[in-house]
């Protein structure tokens, strides 16, 4: 393993865990360029595609000058600075089973600067105002919590999703929580499909009523569908202790009905008894290391939820006409700047669409995207956006 991004690493798990101070956008932007050449260095997929573009760390003299990948790269190429002998890990992006997943590459030291980043940002934005003791949120000393409060996760168990960056984020919570008691609900159909175990669930929810400690209860939208369609079908309704806390996160991905955020997040509170204020919208992807959450900024009239990566991270909502970064209000694709993805690839082009709101953004959804294939994936993605997307 390279000495130079171990040692960057090093200093970022560092800064990661200094919660009181923030990176300001100077100390980002040299970092990001730091990093930019070691990855440019010992990144052979991602320095032919720099080479292409004629973005090289000689001619770079800023953070948002970086040649961003295109996600849809990352299921083509080995976009990763880690020898394939030390690989430990690989994360592949959910999707239909029909479709070739990304494939992003960890060893033990990415492992360990991601799970501090996730976990960092949970704790702060999910857990930040639940019964724990002020000290042990803040604790950095990575041992457990040793929390009465139980989890219940929408997904598979870790052994049977072994490729899922969710699922190991969830895990990842659960160890950092202590919360022995937590349950994953979720299993995986013949054809590879996320299902519920709707008797384990069900079980697991009335179970934390009897403690009235809040419970968390964690999952992709498209599960919570299955579990709240569960439950009006059978016209039942669980209301879970006070205090408690949904976390959901991804979209539906052709694997349950769709349905209007405010639509989900309306049932769940008559379903689950989880007020609107304790329910948290998540935004990740297997590509990154790090996670934005909606819980800083909401407008109750307009039904705005605007997301926030954490300080290691910088997200531009971009034109796909131009790849210029659109004014305040505008809708664009949303850009990221990961400096946890250490070992892979720091700059992100996302094929999701954003609305910058300040130096956060409101999220809408995928645009309609063209699949880059082969040599195309060197050139600009052709990008298909609904007009109405951009009014």
């Amino acid at each position: 393993m390279n000495k130079e991004l171990s040692s960057f690493a090093a200093h970022l798990r560092e800064l990661i865990a200094n919660w009181q101070s923030a990176i300001s956008n100077r100390q980002f932007s040299e970092l990001a360029l730091k990093l930019f050449a070691l990855q440019f260095q010992q990144n052979p997929a991602y320095w032919k595609f720099c080479e292409a573009r004629g973005l090289t760390p000689k001619v770079v003299e800023h953070w948002t000058q970086i040649s961003a990948v295109p996600t849809s790269a990352f299921k083509e190429l080995e976009l990763s600075c880690i020898p394939a002998n030390e690989r430990a890990a690989v994360f592949h992006s959910s999707g239909t089973t029909e479709q070739k997943p990304s494939r992003h590459f960890h060893c033990r030291k990415s492992i360990e600067l991601y799970e501090d980043s996730l976990w960092s940002g949970f704790r702060d934005n999910v857990l930040s105002d639940l019964r724990f003791t002020i000290d042990d949120l803040r604790s950095e000393n990575h041992s457990p919590l040793r929390t009465s409060h139980s989890a219940v996760v929408l997904t598979p168990p870790p052994e049977l999703a072994p490729h899922s960056s969710l699922v190991h984020m969830f895990e990842t919570v659960r160890q950092k929580m202590g919360a022995p008691k937590s349950v994953f609900v979720g299993r995986i159909d013949a054809d590879g499909s996320w299902t519920l175990d709707f008797a384990v669930a069900l079980a697991a929810l009335k179970a934390s009523l009897v403690t009235c400690h809040p419970s968390l209860l964690l999952g992709t939208a498209f599960s919570f569908v299955h579990l709240l369609d569960y439950l009006v079908e059978r016209d039942l309704r669980v209301e879970l202790p006070a205090g408690s806390r949904v976390m959901e996160t991804g979209g539906y991905k052709n694997r349950s009905r769709t349905m209007p955020k405010s639509e989900l997040h309306a049932l769940i509170t008559e379903r689950l008894g989880v007020s609107a204020e304790h329910i948290i919208c998540e935004y990740g992807m297997s590509e990154l290391s790090s996670q934005a959450y909606d819980v800083e900024v909401r407008n109750a009239e307009c039904g705005v939820r605007k997301f926030h990566f954490p300080p290691w991270s910088r997200v531009q909502i971009v034109s796909p006409e131009t790849g210029r970064e659109v004014a305040d209000g505008e809708t664009g694709l949303i850009r990221m700047f990961d400096l946890a993805n250490v070992f892979s690839v720091a700059a992100i082009q996302t094929e999701d669409l954003g609305i910058r709101r300040g130096d956060g953004f409101e999220l809408i959804g995928r645009a309609q995207m063209a699949e880059p294939r082969g040599c195309s994936l060197m050139s600009e993605s052709a990008l298909r956006i609904p007009h109405s997307a951009l009014k």
